[in-house]
């Protein structure tokens, strides 16, 4: 098996090569029937990449411990979700994994732009070659999953921290989002390389970053949900270096998301727009990096390896290769179109680039300041957690207000009286709720504060919007109030989807505020029947359990949890010592009131053997508005991506090829 595996990545590599190189030439020398098999060789590359991956899973199913990376990372014990999970538990897996999404994005964005984008796809081909080519030759020459080994009678087993049901979903939302940002990037390179610099190549590829942006969103939400339930701290997002790098190229897709508007309605920002899908891009394989280089310290992230000299050498020549594209290109990206005013829907969404990029770049600097200061002094000195909360509430605090104000604001110019209309009822409402606020006592934060006044201005701006869209129906039609509202949206996808992700991103900034400015935590070592109280819980230690699990020993203290003079039920909080990895992990007690959004968390820190528990127990408010607005991002982007007909054959219209109709197919 280990044979097949090694003949098809050497296949993927041939046929992504030959993508590559034909594809250019065809590109240059415009033969159609060349460009047409160069394409046809990125199509096969994803299924020759597809049987190398099926060849590993079935490695860990069939506990072939004669592959090596099978052996390192399985063993016999362990249940059959994680020995498919343990795939891209490693590096040379989670290589693999990043081909595999890579060769199947490419395949499906060249097949479904190969009628309305034509003339672009030539060009993206190769450019989607060159990106496979990398990983590729990675997987074969220095970082292959199919190196063999004399099978031992059984394997090194998992991480225990990766066995865990988010670990089986949370890795491949995240690769479907960083390798998702390679489709936007290729197409605007093939825009470039085209010399196309109009809006064709983002209007091809709008749904591919929706659905990029989406899963790197997700991903980094269950992410921290599985932070917050595994790792057993109290928190779940740490300014980690690898959870920093999932963030940055979100931050850079969601500027890129916003600013595109302004160059698809004025013909604006067009180097702007080039720079941050490559900036996006390039931060995704800067955070790919990070996790494989072993070059930072984290949970996240792999040991120490060869691959790293290599990976930073196809960033530098990603980042060298889009540089000088969009500088050959300057004279045709610029454009005639100015910003009228300062005060316009222009202006902020220009106000709103600005702080993404800034907190993004902040965030850069702080991660890459250990390896800036190791190779400058020799010593690494890593950034804490203050530095990136200062900048976190420096640029997100704007961001928030920014988001209430944008989309109520007028293009090209807004007038003084017209502002203060549109914006007096939701600002009264603000303030008077900040004045509320500060009476119940929630003034003992200011940041805190400000997050909760503002996040009530953009709900009430969000509210306004869709009231004022369905009475502005409902006069002209007649219908009611419902079926108003519901054709609104569906005649106004993007707009409305996108008002919805604005929501959800209020309910994170709200849960983020109450679990973390108005927090509170205790601890204490117990004994049986001793008790202890935090945010008016009582807890009581009841009993120390021991059970045999599938591949570990669960070892639980029981509490009895009471509020007032309310029995709550009991709360188990403890260790799961594993035997095969020869390791133990904290498992937390977590007690969540869906009503008001608290958490109680208890962190069974020490377990000592007189049957004494040294407890840690937070109570963490609004914390559970972080996983609701999950639910909400997703139904806004849903919305947001939701095929509409009469755009597209809006479009197609407008960017037909010179000399076709959009009842006119091309091909490629």
């Amino acid at each position: 098996m280990a044979e097949l595996g090694r003949a098809a990545l050497l296949v993927t590599l041939g046929l992504s090569l030959y993508a590559l190189v034909a594809g250019g030439a065809a590109a240059a020398l415009g033969r159609r029937r060349l460009a047409l098999s160069a394409r046809n060789a990125l199509l096969a590359s994803f299924f020759s990449t597809l049987v190398a991956a099926c060849v590993l899973v079935a490695g860990f199913v069939r506990d072939d411990f004669s592959l090596a990376y099978v052996a390192g990372h399985s063993s016999r014990a362990l249940p059959l979700q994680y020995k498919i999970s343990a795939f891209w538990g490693g590096q040379e897996g989670s290589l693999l994994l990043w081909l595999l999404v890579l060769t199947a994005y490419s395949a499906l964005a060249v097949w479904f732009a190969r009628r309305r984008a034509r003339d672009l796809v030539v060009w993206v081909t190769p450019v989607l070659g060159g990106i496979a080519v990398g990983f590729a030759w990675l997987l074969v020459a220095v970082s292959s999953p199919f190196d063999t080994i004399a099978a031992p009678a059984d394997g090194a087993g998992l991480n225990p921290s990766l066995q865990n049901p988010y670990m089986v979903i949370h890795p491949v939302f995240l690769y479907l989002g960083y390798v998702g940002l390679a489709v936007p990037f290729a197409f605007a390179m093939g825009a470039l390389l085209a010399r196309r610099t109009d809006e064709r190549w983002i209007v091809a590829t709008r749904r591919w970053t929706i659905v990029a942006w989406t899963t790197l969103g997700v991903g980094q939400l269950l992410g921290a949900h599985w932070a917050y339930q595994e790792v057993g701290w109290g928190g779940y997002y740490a300014w980690d270096p690898v959870e920093n790098a999932a963030l940055m190229p979100w931050l850079a897709a969601t500027a890129f998301l916003h600013s595109v508007m302004i160059q698809e309605k004025r013909g604006m920002l067009r180097v702007w727009n080039v720079t941050l899908v490559s900036l996006a891009f390039c931060l995704s394989l800067f955070g790919t990096f990070l996790t494989r280089s072993g070059v930072v310290s984290s949970i996240h992230s792999f040991t120490q390896s060869s691959i790293g000299p290599w990976f930073l050498g196809f960033i530098v020549i990603t980042v060298v290769f889009s540089a000088a594209m969009i500088w050959l290109r300057l004279p045709q990206l610029r454009t005639t179109a100015r910003l009228e005013s300062l005060v316009s829907r222009e202006a902020t969404f220009l106000y709103n680039n600005l702080l993404l990029v800034a907190l993004c770049l902040t965030i850069l600097w702080g991660t890459a300041w250990p390896m800036v200061s190791e190779a400058v002094r020799g010593e690494a000195v890593v950034v804490g957690r203050p530095y990136y909360d200062f900048f976190l509430r420096i640029f997100g605090l704007p961001l928030l207000l920014l988001m209430g104000i944008g989309p109520l604001v007028a293009w090209r110019r807004a007038s003084l009286g017209g502002l203060l209309r549109v914006f007096a009822w939701p600002a009264g409402f603000a303030l008077a709720t900040g004045v509320l606020l500060i009476g119940l006592g929630a003034g003992s934060s200011i940041p805190g504060l400000i997050a909760y006044t503002f996040s009530v201005f953009v709900l009430a701006t969000i509210a306004l919007e869709f009231v004022r869209g369905t009475t502005a129906r409902r006069a002209l039609t007649g219908e009611g109030v419902a079926t108003s509202f519901g054709r609104l949206v569906a005649r106004n996808r993007r707009r409305y989807g996108g008002y919805v992700v604005h929501a959800s991103v209020v309910l994170l900034a709200i849960g983020i505020a109450g679990s973390s400015a108005y927090d509170s935590v205790v601890e204490g070592r117990l004994a049986r029947g001793d008790s202890l109280g935090v945010g008016g819980y009582t807890l009581t230690y009841r009993e120390l359990t021991e059970r045999d699990g599938p591949n570990a020993t669960e070892i639980r203290a029981v509490l009895d949890v009471r509020r007032g003079g309310d029995e709550l039920g009991t709360l188990a909080a403890g260790k799961n010592a594993y035997s095969v990895e020869q390791q133990v992990s904290n498992e937390v007690g977590i007690r969540s009131d869906l009503l008001t959004g608290e958490d109680l968390f208890v962190i069974a820190e020490q377990v000592n053997e007189d049957g004494t528990v040294f407890f840690r127990v937070f109570v963490k408010p609004l914390v559970n508005l972080i996983w609701l607005a999950g639910l909400v991002f997703v139904l806004g982007s849903v919305i947001a991506l939701w095929p509409d007909a009469r755009e597209e054959r809006r479009l197609a219209t407008r960017y037909a090829p010179v000399g076709e109709t959009r009842d006119t197919p091309a091909t490629t």
